[in-house]
Parts: structure tokens; sequence; C-alpha cells
């Protein structure tokens, strides 16, 4: 990890392929200038010369592809949890205060992802999904891809109700292992550990999956947690994306 205001991993960092990419903290959030579906320039992290895209995000699993160069008069409309690119310049980025941000790289066909992954997204297959997409679409081998997995609510703290945990059971047949601490009708949610297992059984190689376990209900100084504070008062920004220059 490095930096004050934002995170990166080893997995996207070292000499050869130096992707561009970060998890990040609500100091990084301050003065953030993204518009929802608006292409913007300069973003902390990204690099003066990228395009970072965000877009509204609405707890789905559809994924966003961005097939060409993006410029200021681009306008995305509409609602998506992924968005993939292969372009050079490009950061797909996602917006989270507990849910998941997972981010994704190929380093033989440079194509990346940035995903958002509440319960829904997480119980309706989102991560995995967008594997199936970047392999349908640029020919990844999900063997081949690296897959990070962000700061978000853990099991120390997420406690989620009934009706979660009957969508869980309904949606993932591996859901005892990533249910702790139960009760008669509540129980804490390991979001990262239901993600971990979904990438493992979709072919992703366990040495290029990685977590970053930072809980962001426990640590106030890092982070916005819509659960901790009972509203939305500010999200994180995650990005990842293929640089202009390869070095």
């Amino acid at each position: 990890m490095a930096g004050t205001s934002f995170i990166t991993v080893p997995a996207f960092s070292d000499t050869r392929n130096r992707i561009r990419h970060f998890f990040g903290t609500r100091q990084h959030a301050i003065g953030l200038d993204l518009e929802l579906g608006v292409p913007r320039q300069g973003v902390a992290g990204a690099g003066a010369a990228s395009w970072t895209l965000t877009v509204k995000q609405v707890h789905g699993t559809e994924a966003l592809v961005v097939d060409r160069a993006l410029t200021s008069t681009d306008r995305f409309v509409g609602g998506w949890d992924a968005l993939v690119t292969d372009q050079p310049g490009v950061m797909v980025a996602v917006r989270t205060a507990d849910c998941v941000p997972v981010l994704m790289y190929d380093p033989v066909h440079r194509v990346v992802a940035a995903v958002h992954a509440g319960w829904r997204g997480a119980v309706a297959g989102i991560v995995p999904k967008t594997m199936a997409l970047l392999e349908s679409s640029f020919g990844s081998r999900p063997d081949q891809v690296r897959i990070s997995i962000g700061p978000s609510a853990g099991a120390c703290c997420y406690e989620v109700d009934e009706p979660v945990l009957e969508g869980l059971r309904k949606g993932w047949s591996g859901w005892e292992k990533v249910v702790h601490n139960r009760k008669s009708r509540s129980a804490h949610l390991d979001l990262k550990a239901l993600i971990h297992d979904q990438v493992r059984t979709h072919g992703a190689a366990p040495q290029r999956v990685t977590t970053v376990n930072l809980c962001t209900i426990c640590h106030d100084d890092l982070f916005f947690s819509y659960r901790r504070e009972g509203k939305v008062n500010g999200t994180m920004v995650s990005a990842i994306g293929v640089p202009l220059n390869r070095r």
C-alpha cells in the first residue's frame, strides 16, 4: 500500500505492468470533481492526462464497456455497476461507502475493470459476470486476470437481517461459509469472502486474487461508511486504467 490518501496494491504496481489504480479513502474523496456519466481529467491518482469515468450505480449486474477514446463532450446516461475498458488513458471508477470495490486487470490483453458490489450485486454474481464479459469481449482467460478486492464493510461489523440472508441462501450455494455469528434472524456477512469464493469458482488463479483487509465501518479515520454514519456523507472512489505510455 502506498500514499496517504489512497491505497495501491503490488499486483497492479509491479515494474513490468505499472497499471494506474487506486482504492480511495475519505481524504482522497475531498475535492474530487466527478460528475456521474461525465469524463473528467486531472483526478488525483489517475494522472493529469487520463480521463476518469464513473457512472450511476444501481446495485445490478450490468457492465458498461468503454471501447473508444473519451472526450469532454461524452455523456453516459444509464445505470451500471461495472465498467470495463481496453483504452489507454481511460480510468474506470466506482464509488463505495461499505460496498466492495473490485478492480481487475488482464496483463495479456491489457484490459481493466472496476466493479461495485453490494450484497445484492454480489449475490447476483456481478463479479464473475464481469470476468465472463472480459473473456467474451476481449479473450481474457479467468486464470490470467489479476483481481483485487478493496476496502468494504467487514465481517467484524457487517450485520445483516433475514431478508439479506434469505437472498444469500437462494443466490449462492456456499452461503454458509461467508456467514458468521448467526442469531435467530441476523448474522454477520463477509462480503469479501463471498466475492473471493465466487472468482475462485469462476476460474481465477489463487495467486492472482488479493484482498485489502480493511473494514470501512471500523476505520472512521480512513473511510466513509453508510452503515456507521446512517446516511451518505460521502463515497470513496476506486479506479483502474491502462496508462497512455507503457514503460
